[in-house]
């Protein structure tokens, strides 16, 4: 029996239901496959907690990187992204295909704009990095550590918020404002100190704040870090004596950061935190310290020393009485 030739207007109809049938499913091959731009369409995106995948979609529209929401969020139900995206701030561009935007999100591969606030630094230290690394200007940063309200709504007892950021290294997404980073670093602070200090400082009767402002200063002192507790012993035997701590580091907070050594004009300041001229501890810290030197508040050595002065190669020699002390002085300071 032999075949009847296929009608050339039945066999057009079967090509246009093809082409109707299999255009959708060109056009997501295309979208998945194709970025929408040339790349040089840059956006920054905050996708916070909760982000559903139609609203990052739409916002990723709105912002150029894609060309069709609707297929974006398709793509991620398809591909069983759409509950596994991460929440955080974004780099993306339009020279990106929507199936690397997607792995971005999945793998939580946000914009890192790192700044790492070294032990023992104090706010106007802060303040200088921050502002030499072109994130916030100086003035405005330690107006934020100043600022009363924010002092009030962190619960920090002082003028400043010296000596609860904590050191370490923090991520600056471009939203992020000084009061931001400060919010940050407390917080760090607080889930540190809780953590591991709390219950002892609790224990031994010691305010937080005094924990830190003695802290501050043992870390300003200390080159070795084996000395910490060494040095803060002598700052309790001083203390105990109703000796005046006479701790270089204080005679110029505020004034310029301390490396290593003060002059007589220094220790002679007026200031209500230079220990030369106050009795007991300063109103508050003079920088934000590491955890070992709050360890060594908590954990003093036991020794008598009541005197150190530092050697030319940063460590200290510890004595016990004056006599001691200037024989000391003579041999590694005016020599």
């Amino acid at each position: 029996m032999a075949l009847r030739p296929v009608n050339k207007k039945n066999l057009v109809f079967l090509l246009v239901v093809a082409i109707l049938l299999f255009a959708p499913f060109l056009r997501f091959a295309l979208f998945i496959a194709t970025p929408s731009g040339d790349g040089r369409n840059v956006q920054m995106l905050d996708l916070g907690h909760g982000s559903t995948p139609g609203k990052i979609a739409a916002e990723l529209e709105t912002k150029g990187i894609i060309s069709s929401a609707r297929l974006f969020t398709i793509y991620t139900r398809l591909s069983g992204a759409d509950a596994r995206l991460k929440a955080g701030f974004y780099q993306f561009n339009d020279g990106m295909k929507p199936s690397e935007i997607v792995h971005k999100m999945v793998a939580g591969d946000v914009y890192l704009h790192l700044f790492a606030l070294p032990e023992g630094y104090s706010t106007y230290q802060a303040a200088e990095l921050l502002q030499a690394r072109g994130f916030f200007s100086k003035e405005s940063f330690l107006r934020q550590c100043a600022n009363r309200k924010l002092l009030a709504e962190l619960g920090i007892p002082g003028r400043s918020v010296e000596g609860y950021l904590y050191p370490g290294s923090y991520n600056i997404p471009p939203n992020m404002d000084e009061a931001g980073l400060i919010r940050e670093m407390v917080r760090k602070f607080n889930e540190v100190y809780a953590a591991k200090f709390a219950d002892r400082a609790k224990k031994l009767g010691m305010p937080c704040h005094k924990v830190l402002t003695l802290a501050s200063m043992i870390e300003k002192e200390a080159v070795a870090p084996s000395e910490r507790p060494i040095i803060s012993a002598v700052f309790y035997n001083r203390l105990k004596k109703g000796m005046r701590l006479q701790s270089d580091p204080t005679a110029v907070y505020g004034v310029r950061a301390f490396a290593g050594k003060v002059s007589k004009q220094d220790i002679m300041r007026p200031s209500p935190y230079n220990t030369y001229l106050i009795n007991g501890l300063p109103p508050g810290p003079i920088g934000n310290p590491s955890s070992a030197a709050i360890e060594a508040v908590l954990n003093p050595a036991q020794c008598d020393y009541l005197y150190f002065v530092a050697k030319k190669d940063g460590n200290h020699f510890f004595s016990r009485t004056l006599e001691e002390h200037n024989q000391a002085v003579n041999r590694y300071l005016k020599s």
